[in-house]
């Protein structure tokens, strides 16, 4: 009888952490008109929007894990006027940011970073964001903007990254869309989702 009430106990404890990323996820997101989708595949009218960035050097998951500590450390209160901001999805990763010059000694490894990128909730504008005292960190406006997208889930391994970067752009290919800029990577999930309910761009 108590290995049953056990296993019931466990069952319910691995239930709750199965469903608590994607609870948690759900958060604020840009927001966008759809304009074209082919299975997983969409073309997004996305609205501007504003972000904070920062860029960091250094391999893909170590770059990500950095940058979301600094962007975290900066909505939870590390700003001008020590106001928590509201956490959005999704966390964006992309290659190919140059470093400024600026930057520490120890960042320049090859003169080009992973920029990672948090958007601001749409209450705010340019005018009423607090500002961030790290340096490192820039708010920007995004324009209007036109991007295709391919949905997945599983972990956030550069293998599985690839592989769905690649079907996308195999698709464009065949369209009369055209690629103008490097690939973005978007993450909606806490780090302890389970893969298969994770949610990737």
């Amino acid at each position: 009888k108590n290995k049953k009430i056990l296993l019931a106990v466990l069952a319910i404890i691995l239930l709750a952490a199965a469903l608590v990323g994607p609870i948690m996820s759900n958060v604020e997101r840009p927001t966008y008109q759809l304009t074209a989708s082919n299975g997983a595949i969409e073309i997004r009218e996305y609205d501007p929007r504003l972000v904070a960035t920062v860029a960091v050097s250094g391999p893909r998951k170590d770059a990500i894990r950095s940058g979301f500590k600094i962007l975290a450390d900066y909505i939870f209160g590390n700003n001008t006027t020590a106001s928590n901001i509201s956490m959005t999805a999704p966390v964006e990763q992309s290659r190919g940011e140059k470093i400024s010059m600026t930057a520490p000694v120890e960042q320049q490894t090859d003169g080009m970073a992973w920029r990672i990128t948090f958007t601001m909730p749409s209450q705010y504008t340019i005018d009423t964001l607090p500002k961030p005292i790290n340096q490192s960190i820039r708010i920007e406006l995004i324009p209007a903007k036109t991007q295709a997208a391919i949905t997945f889930s599983g972990m956030n391994s550069s293998d599985n990254l690839e592989k769905h970067e690649l079907t996308l752009k195999n698709h464009i290919d065949k369209t009369d869309w055209f690629i103008t800029g490097p690939a973005h990577y978007a993450f909606y999930n806490p780090p302890w989702t389970l893969p298969f309910l994770r949610r990737n761009e």
